[in-house]
């Protein structure tokens, strides 16, 4: 049985070596979601030979991640299906790409059963044209950005940094306060936004060990917007968190832009911003394919069939 344990801080510098190693562009490989969202998935990691293994809880029990790294992947995967079976468990992978999915066919061809997750896909956007919104699909986003700088003239940008950490987080208590949902709202939202503020929680307490880097939007001396994220291999940026008042027009995409704008000027060679993905969420869906995506990172499930 693999000795699987709660990720820590000490761990951020090999888990990144495997997953820069492994090439992968989904959310799931940063650090940051990792450990961030540890407690609501209930996510353990290990290590076995040049690969990152993780055990975590989900919608189906328990699965894992299929593993990431370099190496011969046959002696690892067969490890993992007998973690699966001492514990009585089916063996299911989750949130797998779709190199993973040949991978596996190719090592266990016909023992799976495959389906897509369309829920878990990832929104991919070229940096550049987040950075610029140019052409005509993207003029609404423009205007809602003029209408911004109309209600907030005196709008200033910010880097988040240790001194400013808590300003961010007493605005997120004031968006829950403003935008949580009562308790007649639907449990899937509720829930979600319970482990966002947990996660958001853990973020801002270990912002600089996590190697999170961000920046907010002031008016009027307050934040009405911030953003952070992280890297994900060597040309995409994880957004893990965007929070704005909805009520002043144009605050989303202001700061998406703007954080568009300050990554691109400091990270050499990034292509691609993932903004993650919308649970399944009829809003959140909405918002993000607004965007027009130049990518998505389309997510599958596997399921070992009985034998």
């Amino acid at each position: 049985m693999i000795t699987f344990r709660d990720p820590q801080l000490t761990d951020r510098l090999w888990v990144e070596e495997l997953f820069r190693a492994s090439g992968n562009r989904g959310c799931e490989y940063s650090f940051g979601t990792v450990y961030m969202w540890s407690r609501a998935f209930r996510q353990q990691i290990a290590r076995m030979d040049n690969y990152f293994l993780e055990r975590l809880w989900g919608s189906m029990g328990h699965a894992y991640l299929f593993p990431a790294g370099t190496g011969p992947l046959e002696p690892v995967l067969s490890a993992v299906e007998a973690d699966a079976a001492e514990r009585g468990e089916t063996c299911r992978f989750v949130c797998m790409t779709g190199e993973q999915v040949r991978e596996l066919e190719t090592l266990r061809p016909g023992q799976y059963e495959i389906t897509p997750d369309r829920d878990g896909w990832d929104y991919l956007y070229d940096v550049n044209r987040m950075a610029d919104l140019p052409g005509k699909k993207l003029h609404g986003k423009r205007n809602h950005i003029r209408r911004f700088e109309d209600a907030c003239p005196d709008w200033t940008v910010e880097e988040i940094t240790e001194d400013n950490l808590a300003d961010c987080a007493e605005m997120d208590l004031e968006w829950n306060r403003r935008y949580r949902p009562d308790a007649e709202t639907a449990d899937q939202e509720e829930e979600t936004l319970l482990n966002e503020r947990h996660a958001m929680s853990l973020g801002l307490g270990n912002f600089r060990e996590l190697g999170l880097v961000g920046i907010l939007i002031r008016s009027e001396g307050k934040v009405v917007a911030f953003t952070m994220g992280s890297h994900i291999g060597s040309d995409t940026f994880d957004l893990h968190f965007e929070k704005a008042f909805s009520e002043i027009q144009g605050a989303y995409p202001m700061i998406y832009r703007e954080f568009a704008r300050w990554l691109r000027e400091r990270v050499p060679g990034l292509k691609w911003l993932n903004r993650e993905d919308d649970m399944g969420m009829e809003g959140l869906r909405k918002s993000k394919e607004s965007y027009y995506p130049d990518r998505m990172v389309e997510k599958f499930t596997a399921v070992r069939r009985e034998v």
